[in-house]
């Protein structure tokens, strides 16, 4: 391994890494100043495994030195060091291309991990990134989506009303637009609109439009949604949500064919696909009288349900790489990569928002990991203090999640946390499975008698009954 430089004009910053290095047995080699490794590199030295550099310091800066390298050793992490935490250094810094940005005073721990993770990332073959093909439409390997899939075939050569239920960010818009590609209307308008964002008094004049005069402000006539999708489709998204006297009209269009603009007196023909999703249960609402249920009826010809991804956790790595890579296309920049603990932890968690949130999270490691590969420890504040679920029944994968997080959030008493709930739960269940009764409980549990008695006792358990005669 090449050695880890070390550039700060403060001789008792070098002495301190100096020493710290050589107790966990690094290379390194030490510069008074910027100036002086600039030199060295120009020179033609080989360049370090790893740099370590003052921002501040007599002659050429920490931001010199981190552009030259850089230039010329784009593959070597550097990691900024100052005394001066401010906004403009830290933003300097990384648009420079830092690995990462130490404020001091700093713990010696704290750098050392940072020194190693940095080691690990500059002896990763970056040629080696894996060449992503075009990506498809929508990504998903679980069986809930395979049947969608086959749901989107079969319906390739068919102009039925479609609905499509699913939580909030599953990507109902996505199977929108794939049914209008794989249709005979491919080569027509995908219209979409969320019924839910628009206020009431617009919506009619946003999906029927409006004839010139029809209302103050109506200076002209304008064309609606219907008509702007002619021939092709339109998604009604949240329809669920949509005003009873515009539920009417929608029904009035699906049974006849036409419609009549806001202040309009001749039908206009309407030759258009509808497509609608909702994240509501809407055979509830129409019980509840929210929603005609002719015209639930009406757009219920044929449904597809889409899974939420807590329902299809074998599809999270697949959808981390390709947002990884997405983002990293937006960006121009290098995709980053998940180390199998992160994504193991990520594959537990619920994700309330769907794939919308995954792919958020995914834009959020792009910009803000120190790495490219990021670790459990890189991901946001929120996620990291997620509670895991437990994953198809495998309490043991889901007990791994939960040390992975208590070890995050520190505080040194997770041994102590964990065994005291693991044993409460134990006790509690067999307790319960025979009536309170300890001896029973005990002997189910292949402990003893004594030794149930007194972490009932120390557990605070309620429920266990002692007395001979109740056992």
């Amino acid at each position: 391994m090449k050695p880890v430089w070390v550039v700060d004009d403060d001789r008792s910053i070098r002495w301190v890494l100096e020493k710290t290095l050589s107790r966990e047995g690094i290379p390194f080699k030490s510069f008074a100043s910027a100036t002086e490794a600039i030199s060295l590199l120009e020179q033609g030295a080989e360049p370090p495994q790893v740099l370590m550099s003052d921002i501040r310091m007599p002659g050429q800066s920490g931001l010199d030195l981190l552009q030259v390298v850089k230039a010329e050793h784009p593959n070597v992490p550097v990691i900024i060091m100052t005394a001066y935490s401010d906004l403009e250094s830290a933003v300097a810094a990384f648009q420079g291309g830092a690995f990462e940005y130490l404020p001091k005073p700093f713990d010696v721990d704290q750098a050392v991990e940072l020194i190693r993770r940095a080691i690990d990332e500059s002896m990763h073959q970056i040629g080696a990134v894996e060449e992503v093909a075009v990506a498809p439409e929508i990504l998903g390997q679980a069986p809930a989506m395979q049947e969608v899939f086959r749901a989107i075939g079969r319906l390739a050569l068919s102009h039925a009303t479609v609905l499509i239920t699913g939580e909030s960010g599953a990507g109902k818009e996505l199977v929108a637009r794939a049914l209008h590609r794989h249709s005979p209307r491919a080569d027509k308008p995908f219209i979409a609109i969320n019924t839910a964002a628009i206020p009431k008094d617009l919506l009619e004049s946003e999906l029927f439009g409006h004839e010139r005069g029809a209302f103050t402000g109506a200076q002209a006539q304008r064309r609606g949604r219907f008509e702007q999708a002619e021939g092709g489709t339109l998604f009604l998204d949240e329809i669920g949500d949509m005003p009873a006297e515009l539920q009417t009209r929608l029904l009035r269009v699906l049974s006849d064919g036409h419609f009549y603009r806001v202040g309009g007196h001749a039908p206009v023909k309407a030759n258009v696909r509808v497509i609608a999703a909702t994240h509501q249960h809407l055979e509830a609402r129409v019980k509840d009288g929210l929603f005609r249920e002719d015209l639930f009826h009406r757009l219920n010809v044929i449904r597809i349900r889409l899974p939420s991804l807590r329902e299809r956790r074998e599809d999270i790595p697949l959808l981390v790489r390709h947002f990884l890579q997405k983002s990293a296309r937006e960006l121009g920049v290098e995709a980053k990569r998940v180390s199998e603990p992160a994504m193991k932890y990520l594959s537990g968690l619920d994700f309330q928002g769907n794939v919308r949130q995954l792919e958020n999270l995914c834009h959020w490691l792009t910009v803000m990991a120190p790495a490219q590969q990021v670790e459990v420890g890189d991901l946001p504040p929120e996620i990291r203090e997620a509670t895991p679920a437990l994953v198809a029944g495998n309490w043991e994968t889901a007990l791994e999640q939960e040390v992975d997080r208590l070890l995050l959030c520190g505080g040194g008493q997770v041994h102590d946390v964990l065994v005291q709930a693991f044993e409460r739960i134990l006790i509690s269940r067999a307790l319960a499975h025979t009536g309170g009764r300890r001896i029973e409980a005990a002997l189910a549990l292949g402990i003893g008698r004594n030794t149930i008695t007194r972490k009932i006792a120390e557990l605070g358990i309620e429920g266990g009954k002692e007395q001979a005669g109740a056992e």
